[in-house]
């Protein structure tokens, strides 16, 4: 099994795609190959093939990343499947996962949220779903500094406090404030949940 993420960059017109694209590539390069793994189309939509237990993780870590960015924001749907078609490119292949995915997606604008799961196991998906739901109440909100260290703190989840404060040339009294104006706490503890909830889905 497979997790596909689908997704497009919210208010990206307002924007110069050089503003967030080259953000988007770097990280993506670092989870797999174009095309294979990973492609953008229409301007700000993408698609990503992940291991299913890394699949939230690089999802809050993409929205991390955008929201690192004033003003823009990302919708994405997660699906988890099997991936029956193996495709020129992730965008061209096919299979549950897919289908799971793109659905989930879709319901994203109907159902006013920018996150949501898809899997086969209906019990599973309602539990996670109203987790995010309810997390997405702050995540949505976070700043681009709340952001910053979010993804940060993802990409060195073994760095001390000191040393993001290095990186960020601020006191490390400030790297602790914003940690907690980003939950960080909860951030974490969702994802661990996350990774041990989806070894449940059958294969």
């Amino acid at each position: 099994m497979k997790a596909i993420i689908t997704g497009d960059i919210i208010n990206s017109e307002k924007y110069k795609a050089s503003t967030w694209l080259d953000i988007l590539k770097k990280y993506f390069n670092q989870i797999g190959q174009p095309p294979r793994d990973w492609e953008i189309y229409r301007g700000d939509e993408f698609q990503l093939k992940v291991p299913v237990e890394k699949a939230l993780e690089v999802a809050l870590h993409i929205k991390a990343l955008i929201k690192s960015i004033k003003g823009l924001d990302v919708r994405m749907g997660i699906g988890v499947g099997e991936i029956t078609f193996v495709g020129n490119g992730v965008s061209e292949s096919n299979g549950p996962a897919y289908i799971l995915s793109g659905r989930s997606f879709e319901s994203l604008k109907a159902n006013k949220l920018n996150l949501s799961f898809a899997s086969n196991s209906l019990l599973n998906d309602r539990a996670l779903n109203l987790m995010l739901k309810l997390a997405l109440d702050f995540i949505d909100d976070w700043s681009p500094v709340s952001a910053e260290i979010v993804a940060l703190v993802l990409e060195n989840p073994n760095a001390p406090q000191k040393v993001i404060a290095e990186q960020l040339n601020i006191k490390q009294s400030a790297v602790s404030q914003r940690q907690k104006r980003a939950r960080l706490d909860l951030v974490l503890e969702l994802l661990a949940y996350y990774e041990e909830s989806t070894k449940k889905i059958a294969p």
